[in-house]
Formats: C-alpha cells, sequence, structure tokens
C-alpha cells in the first residue's frame, strides 16, 4: 500500500510540475518539450531538475533593488541621450535599424566620435589594461566574469592597488562562480587592504538556501573595464593568462578593443547599475559628469542584456544583425547552442547567397556543449554555410562581422545561455577600418582552421551522430 501511495505521490507531483512548465511565459515550445520530456522519462529527478535550473529567477530581494534602481533611470539617462554624429560615421538607412533594435533593448542611443585599437593577443590587452590604470586620475571600474589570482590577474590587481594608493577611485566587481579561486585567494583581502572597493556579484552563500530562493546558475558574465569615464575596454576576454588550467597548455585565443571616447559613458552605465545593486552604493553621479566635446570617430552602441530584462532580447540582436547581410557574414564563437531562430537565420543568410562562415574551437572546453554544437552542422552545410575549427586553441572569440562595414563583439555566445540566463555587454560598430580590423583577424583565424565538409560529418560514426543530436535534445535546457 505505501509503495502504490509513494508511487501516486511521484505522478501527482510530475503532473503538477507540468502543468508548471507549460504555463509559465516566455518559454519556447522546444524548451518545453524537453522538460516535459525529462520531467516523464526521469520522476522526481526531472522534477528536482526544473526546481533547480529551470525558472529564471533571481531572487525577490535583489528583484526589488533592481526596481528602485531602474525606477531613478529616467533623472539620469538624459546623460547618454545621443550626441551630434559626423557626416562620415552616422549610421545610413541600411544599418539605422540594428540601431534601433539595439536602443529597445539598453535604451541607449547609437553615439560617435569613438576611436579603437584591437588588441593583438590576450597578454597585450593585460599590458594596456596595467598602462592605463596606472595613468588613471579618476576612477577604474572592473568587471569580469573571471578573474583568476595568476600572473595576468596579479598584474591588474598590482595596477589597481597603486592607483588606489595614490586617490584614484577603484571599483571591481566579479562573479561568485566564475572567480570563485580569486574569492577563496589571499589576493582578494590584499586588494580590498589596499583600498580597491571589491564586490561580488550573484553570491552563492549557503548554496541551500540560495537554491530554494533563487536559480544558482543565473550569472553575470560581463567583461567590463571604464578608466576616467572616457576610456573602455570591450570583447571576450577575462582577467586571466591566456591558459586557462596550468595543466592544460591550451591557448584561450580572445579579441578584445581599446576604446576612446563618448561610447564609454555606456558601459559606465551597465558598470553603475551592476555596482549599485551589488553593494547599494549610489553612484550614478558619475553619469552626470560632462563628457568631453564629439569630434571625428566611428559610431557604437552598447547592448546590455540579461536574466531580468526583455526576453529573448541578445537572441533577437543576433537574428536581426544576420538578416541584414547582403554580401559577407562572419560568425565566431565558442559555444554554438542555437534555438530555432538563430540556426535558420543563418541557413537563410547562405540560401540568399550571403557568403556565410562560421569558425568554432576544434577543442572546446566542454565536451558536452561541443557535441551539441555538432549536431548542427549538417543543416548548416546543407545550406552552403562555411564551418571553420580553429586548431591553435580554444577560440573564446566572440564576434560577428557584416559586409566589411558593421560588427557586434563582446561577451555572449551564440548559445542559449547568453540568451536566457547570463548578464551579458555587447558593442554595436559601424565603422569600416575598425571592422575591417576585426575581419582581419576573423581572417588570421580561419588560416589556423580546419575546413569541415559534408563529408568530414558524413564520415562520424552513426554512435557519435547519435551522441550529439542525443545531447543536443537538451539544449534547451543546458
Amino acid at each position: 500500500m505505501t509503495y502504490y501511495l509513494f508511487i501516486l505521490a511521484v505522478f501527482i507531483v510530475d503532473f503538477i510540475v507540468i502543468i508548471w512548465v507549460l504555463l509559465r511565459p516566455h518559454r519556447e515550445p522546444a524548451s518545453r518539450i524537453a522538460w516535459v520530456a525529462v520531467i516523464i522519462l526521469l520522476p522526481i529527478l526531472g522534477a528536482g531538475g526544473y526546481w533547480l535550473l529551470g525558472e529564471v529567477n533571481i531572487g525577490r530581494k535583489r528583484i526589488i533593488r533592481l526596481q528602485k534602481i531602474q525606477d531613478a533611470m529616467p533623472s539620469f539617462s538624459q546623460s547618454l541621450k545621443a550626441l551630434p554624429s559626423s557626416s562620415q560615421t552616422a549610421p545610413t538607412s541600411r544599418f539605422e535599424h540594428l540601431f534601433k533594435l539595439g536602443k529597445s533593448i539598453s535604451k541607449f542611443d547609437p553615439v560617435s566620435g569613438n576611436h579603437a585599437q584591437l588588441l593583438a593577443s590576450s597578454a597585450a590587452m593585460i599590458d594596456s589594461l596595467v598602462i592605463d590604470i596606472d595613468a588613471a586620475t579618476a576612477h577604474v571600474h572592473m568587471l569580469f566574469y573571471i578573474w583568476l589570482p595568476d600572473e595576468s590577474g596579479q598584474k591588474v590587481a598590482e595596477a589597481l592597488m597603486r592607483a588606489s594608493k595614490r586617490g584614484v577611485k577603484c571599483r571591481a566587481m566579479v562573479d561568485s562562480i566564475g572567480s570563485a579561486e580569486l574569492l577563496r585567494s589571499d589576493l582578494w583581502q590584499t586588494m580590498q587592504d589596499a583600498g580597491v572597493q571589491m564586490a561580488e556579484i550573484l553570491p552563492i552563500g549557503n548554496p541551500i538556501s540560495k537554491i530554494i530562493k533563487s536559480r544558482i546558475d543565473l550569472r553575470n558574465h560581463r567583461k567590463i573595464v571604464i578608466i576616467d569615464g572616457n576610456i573602455t575596454y570591450c570583447g571576450s576576454q577575462n582577467c586571466m593568462n591566456d591558459t586557462f588550467d596550468e595543466d592544460d597548455d591550451m591557448q584561450w585565443v580572445d579579441m578584445v578593443l581599446r576604446i576612446t571616447g563618448p561610447i564609454a559613458r555606456q558601459n559606465q552605465y551597465l558598470f553603475a547599475n551592476d555596482w549599485m545593486i551589488c553593494t547599494g552604493q549610489d553612484i550614478s553621479y558619475l553619469l552626470h559628469e560632462p563628457l568631453a566635446e564629439i569630434g571625428e570617430g566611428f559610431t557604437a552602441q552598447v547592448i546590455g542584456t540579461g536574466p531580468t530584462d526583455r526576453h529573448l532580447a541578445m537572441s533577437q540582436m543576433f537574428v536581426e544583425l544576420i538578416a541584414t547581410a547582403r554580401q559577407e557574414l562572419i560568425i565566431t564563437t565558442p559555444y554554438y547552442i542555437p534555438n530555432e531562430a538563430i540556426q535558420s537565420a543563418i541557413q537563410s543568410a547562405a540560401y540568399r547567397g550571403v557568403k556565410t562562415i562560421m569558425i568554432f574551437p576544434a577543442k572546446n572546453d566542454s565536451w558536452l556543449l561541443q557535441a551539441a554544437s555538432h549536431s548542427y552542422y549538417q543543416e548548416l552545410l546543407d545550406a552552403g554555410v562555411k564551418i571553420y575549427e580553429y586548431t591553435s586553441g580554444l577560440l573564446h572569440t566572440k564576434s560577428l562581422s557584416i559586409d566589411g562595414e558593421f560588427a557586434m563583439i563582446g561577451s555572449a555566445n551564440l548559445d542559449r545561455r547568453s540568451f536566457d540566463l547570463n548578464y551579458e555587454n555587447n558593442m554595436l560598430i559601424y565603422d569600416q577600418a575598425i571592422v575591417g580590423q576585426i575581419i582581419e583577424r576573423q581572417k588570421t583565424y580561419i588560416l589556423q582552421s580546419n575546413a569541415i565538409s559534408q563529408i568530414t560529418v558524413a564520415s562520424w560514426p552513426t554512435s557519435r551522430k547519435l551522441v550529439n543530436n542525443i545531447i543536443a535534445m537538451l539544449g534547451p535546457i543546458l
């Protein structure tokens, strides 16, 4: 009798959870199907998994804090309005819709008068960052998903401590999971003792309590640097050596722009928003500081997204960018687990005659995610997409270029985690010179890659294809 009561209880619980899954708003059909299948196939475990990972719940207290800060946004967002664009950099009607979509996401207008340098390597990025911190006179703001207490992380930390000692206001934030090693290290306390204001984003604390109150794997994946309100960095690189694991000599390959100009104000806004939520310290006054007079320079716009923002905003941005391409589309991403809209948009680009190139790492740091990515290769190849796998390290660059004129770089991957779960920051760039440099870097990746053909995929064992497709079925919940 007890056994039958247990089975009945399991059935009732699973039935309730399935109904909950079907009624939840802002969920794609594929995601609903995946979760229903998991709950049915794995009674109890499936329902428990949904409780842990199915809801995009950041926590009631954080939502309240976020709402209070956003309620104050109109009072200081006026300083973020578009500034006059020069005739050379004003967006043409062909790209205007991209900036309009971007504004609907983060409320920022495109702004001109910016200048950028594409940094040569991960080491060059760290060296440039240290030089800029050493020259800072007012403030240094940094936010990284991963900051390690390795050689590169130590260099940046020492530069911040030197800056703090001479009176520069230094604020640094790191994600609780991505930077767990730094948080446990002596360097964290040393930086605080030296006057650097440090903050842990989305802290785990008591894991059991955290799981009850919110979803534990919602993370801040952003990489933002602002120095003196006029210098900013944007790209895929974290604050660490380019070899993530000392036991693995695989080099992480990133793309980062060092940018000067008014676009730094928009990254400042994202940083201030995160800092105020995380610490409760109001630094919105920084957004009122006067901007330097705008001169010649390219047009850019910051796109910030997250689980508390509009659903699928980053996915919509990618789809619109892909749909805009007419001659050439080049995409690099380390993780490719697209939703149906992304996969269809890329196929459509190739079908309409756009030279469509996708570059992935040949070796990834997650075999699970790589297997899921491989399941999409056949459809892409059938549409005429050219696929390359980079062999000289883990290609961690997240970039997209269109027709030699327009590009987007930043922290977001082409996967559901970046679309739905992570806080991300990207930047739209309209400028032939800078975009040309980005494309040249993308082409150097191709030269260090193996071309993947239909023959290559056809030669994969049936067992491998089966595993790839099974894992891809779980893509909506990965």
